[in-house]
């Protein structure tokens, strides 16, 4: 059974319901926890919300079962777990599926990750997507194995959360361009997916070096410091140097999808004294080869 532990000190606020809400226990957690099977003790005795706390005190959160989705279909695909702990894991996304399950597909990785969980017989999970990836982007995702793992996450300054990219982009870079930051804001066309260098758009920063480069092609590390939807995409179209694979901001090539993939995450652990977890993977395959087949 899982179960949340934190002590109360001087700096907390004095009645339990602040407090859970301070801790990253949402409302709907707390009522889960009342009324569908969990529980909440303070120094192991059952307390109700409006219980003045003292410093000191022990409050155990135990949470109640979250509702099953019926639309979420378990999906016997095996995935890539880089790290997990009791209450979140680190996935390894393959290019090609969603983040989260739309309408016309079922087998995403929210799907993927509830079959991973039926095969291991755990329950009272419902994985939590915290840091997504579009389709045809691969590498690192950081999944909630519950509500009040998400809660917490999302509770922490998005900087807390380091994200780096291997990018594969057409051109080279002259010896003054190997590295720089890009600030362009970035807005939507309409109602079309397709974004743009936007003045009236949404503050949008990317830090990038080459670090590798052959005849007309060059492989970019890329740190994110906003989250905009194509942001790399649309600012390396900016550069002139557009991913490989990404017709919508590029030109064709023989690549299926944008070359683009997730190799770095870091971030802070609220759960344990680890302050920060830092996760690094390869490229994958289609990446290496891709690189290895253009000529030097």
């Amino acid at each position: 059974m899982t179960l949340f532990k934190v002590t109360v000190d001087e700096k907390a606020p004095k009645k339990l319901g602040i407090f859970l809400l301070k801790n990253g226990f949402s409302k709907r957690a707390v009522n889960n926890a009342k009324n569908a099977g969990g529980m909440i003790l303070v120094n192991h005795k059952r307390r109700y919300t409006n219980f003045i706390l003292h410093v000191g005190d022990e409050v155990i959160f135990i949470p109640g079962q979250e509702k099953h989705n019926p639309w979420l279909i378990p999906s016997q695909k095996p995935i890539e777990v880089v790290k997990e702990t009791e209450n979140y894991l680190v996935v390894n996304k393959p290019a090609g599926i969603l983040s989260i399950p739309s309408r016309y597909d079922d087998n995403a990785l929210v799907n993927q990750i509830l079959g991973y969980f039926e095969r291991k017989k755990s329950v009272n999970i419902k994985p939590h997507i915290v840091t997504r990836l579009d389709r045809d982007t691969s590498g690192l995702v950081l999944v909630g194995k519950n509500a009040i793992a998400h809660a917490r996450f999302s509770q922490l300054k998005k900087d807390k959360f380091i994200k780096k990219y291997h990018a594969i982009v057409h051109g080279n870079f002259g010896l003054d361009e190997l590295k720089g930051i890009i600030d362009q804001p970035i807005g939507r066309k309409g109602t079309s997916i397709v974004r743009s260098i936007d003045s009236s758009g949404k503050k949008a920063k990317t830090a990038y070096k080459v670090i590798a480069q052959k005849e007309n092609a060059s492989i970019v590390e890329l740190r994110l410091y906003t989250g905009r939807t194509h942001q790399i995409r649309l600012h390396m179209q900016y550069l002139g140097h557009p991913l490989y694979g990404d017709p919508l901001y590029g030109q064709k090539d023989n690549f299926n999808r944008q070359a683009l993939n997730c190799f770095y995450l870091e971030f802070p652990d609220p759960f344990s004294k680890e302050r920060q977890v830092s996760i690094e993977v390869p490229d994958p395959i289609d990446m290496q080869e891709l690189w290895h087949n253009i000529p030097k």
